[in-house]
Formats: C-alpha cells, structure tokens, sequence
C-alpha cells in the first residue's frame, strides 16, 4: 500500500513539475510613486492664525476633512461625509460605536 501511494505522489510531482512553461520571465519593477500621488496618504496643510489653526485634509486634491484647533477651547473637525462639499461639524471623528469582540480560539 505504501508503494502505490509514493508512485502516485511522485508521479503527480513529476506531472506538476513538467506543467510548468520552461521560458519564464521576471516581472518588470511596479513604477514608483512620487509622495504627492501616494493614494493612502492624505496631504495635510496646515495653516495657523492669531486665533486658531486650521489643517486641511485633501486625498486627490479633493478636500475632505478640516480640523480647527482655537487658541482656547477643544479641537473640533469639519467633514465631508458625503462629497459634495457640504461640511458637518463634529467634535471628535470617534464615532461611538463598540461592536462586541468575543475570543473563538486561541494558539
């Protein structure tokens, strides 16, 4: 029984190994990206006046998000939830909401 089953492996090893196209070439290098055009990460712009400092948020070039830190007082965000430019203010971008997270298995 274990003869059979060494010779179907091997010949399944052998039949996989021949699958393979014998003239493989290397992938080209994916083009880099300059720090402006990164998709991830937001470009921020800060701006500070006598009374308050203001940071903008843009992804894209499009504003999304402003953040406005007063001289006295607690930082507060504007955000475009929607994208049409329209800016709802919110005191903090935490929004509330704990899902329950239970441990199923652990290593």
């Amino acid at each position: 029984m274990r003869l059979i089953t060494t010779l179907l492996l091997s010949g399944l090893c052998c039949a996989a190994y021949a699958a393979q196209p014998p003239d493989l070439q290397p992938l080209s290098p994916p083009p880099a990206l300059e720090a402006d055009d990164a998709p991830g990460e937001p470009q921020v712009t800060i701006t500070t006046q006598n009374v308050e400092t203001v940071q903008e948020y843009r992804i894209g070039g499009r504003l999304y998000m402003l953040k406005i830190t007063p001289k006295i007082g607690k930082p507060y965000f504007l955000v475009d939830d929607r994208g049409d430019g329209k800016f709802s203010r919110q005191e903090s971008l935490d929004s509330g909401v704990r899902p329950p997270r239970w441990v199923i298995h652990n290593f």
